[in-house]
């Protein structure tokens, strides 16, 4: 177990490094006094543009691929029969880190850029899945959220079918253990956007356009 809590760690230390955070200070604000109050890729297109937005979604995403690589690195030899579940770890460490930064009072973001980092990271099947499936529904409807959704529901339904089909090396133990997680940072997400999820049901959620020309 202690090597399930020091993947997790791992991960917690790298989701703390908030991209919009320090983007916002360094231009004198604090990008949760703005918009949405998410420390996030969205909130940041609208608030501060696309090319801040961006930034932000790359250093959000980078922060769980380099804390599953270091993962990866440092128990590779020794744990190697079971390091998808430790990359898993890992990734909802860092997801929970941006989460719920605890030198931010808890108020981060939601996540799914640093779950971006995990799909890019876990399986190259997996991450062409993840790729189609959001932006598939993201020109369609220009609704980041339903997006962000879809790609979770996705990523848990793979996560079983793969698991089940043996591409992961771990036992049905492991497996298990592995679904669990998987499910947990699902309801995770889905909790996080349960305001967006209401709006959508109403028909009221705001849509998102990479360019002001784009914008209704």
């Amino acid at each position: 177990m202690s090597i399930r809590i020091i993947c997790l760690a791992i991960g917690y230390v790298f989701g703390l490094f908030q991209t919009s955070y320090i983007i916002g200070k360094r231009h004198g604000i604090d990008i949760r006094d703005y918009g949405s109050g998410n420390a996030g890729t969205t909130n940041m297109m609208r608030t501060m543009g696309t090319r801040a937005g961006l930034i932000t979604f790359a250093g959000d995403c980078l922060k769980c691929i380099l804390a599953v690589a270091l993962v990866r690195v440092l128990f590779r030899a020794q744990y190697s029969s079971m390091m998808h579940l430790l990359v898993l770890y890992a990734a909802a460490g860092v997801i929970l880190g941006h989460n719920f930064p605890f030198y931010l009072n808890f108020r981060g973001g939601k996540g799914i850029a640093a779950t971006a980092g995990l799909v890019l990271s876990f399986h190259p099947v997996m991450a062409v899945l993840g790729i189609i499936t959001f932006f598939s529904i993201f020109f369609t409807t220009h609704y980041v959220s339903l997006g962000s959704l879809a790609v979770y529901a996705g990523l848990m339904i793979e996560m079983v079918i793969f698991g089940q089909m043996g591409w992961f090396d771990l036992s049905q133990n492991q497996l298990i253990e592995l679904y669990i997680l998987m499910a947990f940072l699902t309801a995770l997400a889905y909790w996080k956007h349960r305001g967006n999820i209401r709006r959508l049901l109403e028909g009221t959620e705001r849509k998102t356009y990479l360019t002001k020309k784009s914008q209704q």
